[in-house]
């Protein structure tokens, strides 16, 4: 049976195995570079851990942190949202209908920023792609415009996180975000690893990841703050 129990601290667990390269690190803290993503962990959220990503983090910059329970957070930070998510497994495989995808490179991310920036699935930024790979849809007409795309974003001992999955307005309706989110799930089941995925509690694409074959395995608090 498999321990999810690397999943109650994601952040955290990413930045000191698989992501550890990529981690700026103090004590207690990690964070990713701020080109990168605005996550953070702490191995524990005590006032000293926030200590020590106090001294990550800069003056007015923000972090974003998953935990199991809403957390106490002390002076010296402002809590700029506090909510529920939902953290999704996906423990068989996927069903998908095979679509052709086309890896995305870092010559594409300004239009994967353009995309990400219309349709809002959560942070992406300039060098996000550092955090793993990530796959698109183009469009069949001439301009092989950028209709839809998903990659792969926290990673850590056995687990790999699918994120940044989107789609433009304008091919909405046709499957394409099902077959991005059902081929990377295939694909990591395949490797030996655990896909998994956080979402809104009222995002509708919540039954979109339940028709693929993942399950709620429970709810996370999202807390965005601010280093005063």
């Amino acid at each position: 049976m498999t321990d999810f129990t690397p999943l109650d601290n994601p952040i955290w667990n990413a930045l000191t195995t698989e992501h550890q390269a990529l981690a700026e690190s103090e004590g207690l803290a990690r964070r990713y570079p701020s080109d990168v993503s605005p996550l953070a962990g702490m191995a524990e959220y005590t006032p000293a851990a926030f200590a020590d990503l106090a001294k990550i983090v800069a003056p007015q910059r923000t972090v974003a942190l998953f935990t199991t329970k809403p957390i106490a957070v002390p002076s010296g930070w402002h809590v700029k949202l506090a909510r529920r998510i939902e953290q999704m497994v996906c423990t068989r495989p996927a069903d998908y209908s095979p679509t052709p995808m086309v890896p995305l490179r870092e010559a594409d991310v300004p239009e994967m920023l353009e995309l990400t920036a219309a349709t809002k699935p959560g942070p992406f930024l300039p060098n996000t792609i550092r955090m793993g790979p990530y796959f698109g849809i183009r469009s069949a007409d001439g301009g092989r415009k950028l209709a839809s795309m998903a990659g792969e974003r926290l990673r850590l001992t056995r687990f790999t996180e699918v994120s940044a999955v989107c789609t433009s307005p304008a091919f909405r309706g046709r499957g394409y975000s099902r077959t991005l989110v059902g081929s990377l799930a295939a694909e990591i089941l395949r490797s030996g690893r655990t896909p998994f995925l956080h979402v809104k509690t009222e995002n509708q694409a919540r039954l979109l990841y339940e028709k693929i074959g993942f399950q709620v395995r429970c709810g996370i608090a999202f807390t965005l703050i601010t280093r005063l």
